[in-house]
């Protein structure tokens, strides 16, 4: 069964930063491609990044400056640095396999929420 289990998100002053996880099982992790997508309220989801097997990263143009991805391929875990977070980055996260430009396309976790407010 696959599994993506996601993590890490919270209340985040603006300016602040967070580090999301998503620890993966039931597939050959090692071998995939991963991504984050986010769905802010009241709209569709968004791709967010991507990551390859060989580490090669992959930024929506928008997000390039403030978010990166990484993976641990031992751990089988996909990790999403985002720093300087900002109001409008308040979403609920998810990871995903695979990547498309519609990620709903996308197996994914159930996403955790990021909230971002003084």
């Amino acid at each position: 069964e696959v599994r993506l289990v996601e993590s890490g998100g919270g209340l985040v002053q603006p300016g602040g930063s967070l580090r999301l996880s998503c620890a993966a099982s039931g597939f050959t992790f090692s071998t995939s491609v991963m991504s984050w997508a986010r769905q802010a309220p009241g709209k569709g989801l968004e791709w967010v990044c991507g990551i390859n097997s060989l580490g090669n990263t992959f930024y929506k143009q928008s997000m390039k400056d403030r978010f990166i991805i990484s993976r641990d391929s031992a751990k089988n875990t996909v990790y999403l640095q985002i720093n300087s977070l900002k109001p409008e980055d308040a979403a609920i996260y998810y990871c995903a396999i695979g990547i498309n430009v519609d990620p709903s396309r996308l197996p994914r976790g159930q996403g955790t929420q990021v909230t971002v407010s003084s």
